[in-house]
Parts: structure tokens; sequence; C-alpha cells
């Protein structure tokens, strides 16, 4: 992964430099190492449904939302812009599920992920920027950060929920920091 650094602005003598983590587009390829991306095909119709009214896509079939005893959960998370840059400290994963995040309305946003595994270091975080009309769903395991939207608005976030007893959620520090400068 190629990291700039990044001179964070301070009122005191000479602040550390920050490594600036690259924004990718987010494209299927590219996001494979940690899930899919969610969007209608390009150049593709659906299914005729409802007497041909609409078109139907499905787009992922399997998602991993009952291992362990657990149930699928669809929830709306309304998101703040964040301010950018952004310093990314720590990061988190769910091991037993897949997480899914789906702008509704056109709303973009920068996911940060690592590979699953132990706990990375910023050499092995990545970046995306959806257009505002991809989705993604993150793999069981995969190391995310959590959700930078550039554009305010609603999510609908579809995840593995567990007992009252089991949080599955791991968070971890990032021993470096990085930065996640503002899209183009």
């Amino acid at each position: 992964m190629n990291l700039h650094l990044l001179a964070v602005n301070s009122p005191q003598p000479a602040a550390p430099a920050v490594p600036v983590l690259p924004v990718l587009p987010l494209d299927a390829q590219a996001f494979a190492p940690y899930g899919r991306v969610i969007e209608v095909p390009a150049a593709t119709t659906g299914r005729p449904i409802n007497n041909g009214t609409s078109q139907r896509f499905d787009l992922v079939g399997d998602m991993q939302l009952e291992a362990q005893g657990g149930k699928p959960m669809l929830a709306i998370f309304r998101a703040q812009a964040r301010r950018f840059p952004h310093t990314v400290t720590e990061m988190e994963r769910h091991r037993h599920g897949s997480q899914s995040f789906i702008p509704l309305g056109e709303r973009r946003f920068i996911v940060v992920v690592a590979r699953a595994g132990d706990a990375p270091g910023a050499g092995e975080l990545a970046a995306f920027l959806s257009n505002g009309h991809q989705g993604v769903m993150l793999a069981p395991g995969t190391w995310h950060h959590a959700l930078l939207a550039v554009d305010a608005g609603d999510f609908a976030v579809i995840e593995r929920a567990g007992s009252a007893a089991e949080v599955d959620c791991d968070v971890c520090n990032l021993a470096t920091s990085v930065a996640v400068l503002p899209p183009a």
C-alpha cells in the first residue's frame, strides 16, 4: 500500500507527519478481498416482476448472518457527513457475520478496510469511495472503520444480530494512525 505523508496543522511546534491512505474508486475487483460491492449491474436488465412494472436484481445470495445462533438484522444508520481529512486510529471486525452498508438515495461514503486475520497495521489498510449508488457487503472477519459518510443521510445496514449476551465486534487500535483525505 502506498502511504503518503500529511503534515498536521497544529499551533505547537512541528507536528509529526501522518501517513495518508489513498482513496480508490469502489469497484468489485479491487474490493473482492474484503467482500462485495452491491450495485445494479451496468448494461443489464433484471428479471421482470409485478406484471412487468418492476425489474428484480438478485445481488447477494450468500450473506452470512446466522452463524452461531445469529439472526439477520436490518437497521438504518442516519449518518452525519464526516470532516476530512479524517484520522483513522482504530478498526473493528465482526467475526461471525457479514455486514452491509447500502446508501438510501445518492450518498457517497468511504470504506476503510483490511483483510480478515490478525489486527492490521496502517500499511495493510485500503480505502474506497462509493459513487453514492454503491453499497458494500463486508465478509465476516474483515477489519473496517466505522461508517465514513461523505454525504449526510440514511444508510440501510444488514448485519448479524447475536444474543443479548454476545457482542460480535472486536476493536483494535492502530499503532500508527492514517489520514483519509476528502474526495476530489
